[in-house]
């Protein structure tokens, strides 16, 4: 689905990120939950072996196929923004109850991916667009086959403040018998002011991440991670 943000000064709260290589077509390398830091993996764990092979094969293929994004190929008047997933609100999960547990896992959803390229020259506004991979999950505590996720994107003068952030849903439907889905969102109209022809793409900064509760993000921010294994009551690490 193409969405757009246009950006307006607002003065909120600073956030910082992990660091994602810059260029002017970004391509993810596996997500916040991969190589780049703790608490990897999955929507809901998945057991290690064939599911997880099955799923990073079904994950790869599937992104391959439309990742590429499609802005024109000029040269641009700088290098584009830095596009990265905030590591605390890389990863949705529900607990019921509060109590970590394999039969207590609700709803689960995890940022595994992104593409992103931007345009500009002279004074214009850059334009940017952006293009999320997300892996959804379906515990046994889950209600109803389908859910819609809130996520967030927010433009910040890089390290510093929040210029304009905005809210967007993704929705996950799962068909019966099927506990995870993959699902792409785009973001195709992302417009940053500049003061002049000299403020370049580098100052600034594009964060994503979902709408998580605070006990959300400490899971996330303590490397935690759910893994399914048979036989065990509870699998957080």
């Amino acid at each position: 689905m193409r969405r757009a943000l246009l950006i307006a000064y607002l003065a909120l709260a600073a956030l910082t990120a992990l660091p994602a290589a810059p260029a002017f077509a970004q391509m993810g390398g596996g997500g916040p939950g991969g190589g780049g830091g703790p608490g990897g993996g999955g929507p809901g764990g998945g057991g290690p072996g064939g599911d997880d092979d099955a799923a990073k094969k079904k994950k790869d293929e599937e992104w391959a196929a439309g990742r590429a994004l499609d802005l024109p190929g000029k040269k641009n008047a700088g290098p584009c923004p830095y596009v990265k997933v905030l590591y605390d609100a890389s990863r949705y999960q529900e607990f019921k109850d509060g109590r970590v547990a394999s039969d207590t896992v609700g709803y689960t959803g995890e940022i595994q991916d992104l593409a992103s390229g931007c345009e500009y020259k002279g004074a214009n506004p850059i334009h940017v667009e952006v293009e999320l991979l997300f892996a959804l999950g379906r515990g046994p505590a889950a209600v109803g086959s389908s859910k819609d996720y809130s996520y967030w994107v927010a433009v910040t003068d890089r390290n510093n403040a929040v210029i304009d952030k905005e809210y967007f849903t993704v929705h996950g439907a799962f068909p019966a018998g099927q506990d995870r889905v993959l699902v792409t969102d785009r973001i195709n109209g992302i417009m940053i002011p500049r003061h002049d022809a000299g403020v370049s793409g580098s100052n600034f900064e594009i964060l994503v991440g979902f709408d998580v509760t605070p006990e959300m993000a400490d899971f996330n921010r303590q490397g935690k991670r759910f893994r399914v294994n048979a036989g065990a009551p509870t699998a957080a690490r």
